[in-house]
């Protein structure tokens, strides 16, 4: 989705696949940032937070006009069905995140 706001065109690549990451994690309750993840990302935890709000967000209030071939395809059991996913309510996100 972020390929097609120019918001995100100024993020690093690396850091918004941990930001996305951290958020994936937080949202289905798979633990937080561990030391290894760190380690190999390059990011500690609180260098994402400001990031994964932001994607939070956008999954949040995505226009439902737009980009619905790609939400058709990630809605398929092929994919695991993420487009499914429902966002986590921002205050929930916050808790999680200081938590991390």
């Amino acid at each position: 989705m972020t390929l097609q706001e120019y918001d995100y065109a100024r993020e690093s690549p690396s850091k918004l696949a941990a930001s996305c990451l951290l958020l994936a994690l937080t949202m289905k309750n798979l633990g937080g940032w561990t030391p290894t993840l760190e380690y190999y990302s390059g990011y500690c935890s609180q260098d994402l937070h400001p990031l994964v709000k932001r994607l939070n967000f956008l999954l949040t209030y995505q226009p439902h006009d737009k980009l619905k071939a790609v939400r058709t395809k990630y809605s398929h059991r092929v994919f695991f069905e993420v487009a499914k996913v429902t966002p986590m309510d921002m205050l929930k996100l916050e808790e999680k995140l200081k938590s991390c």
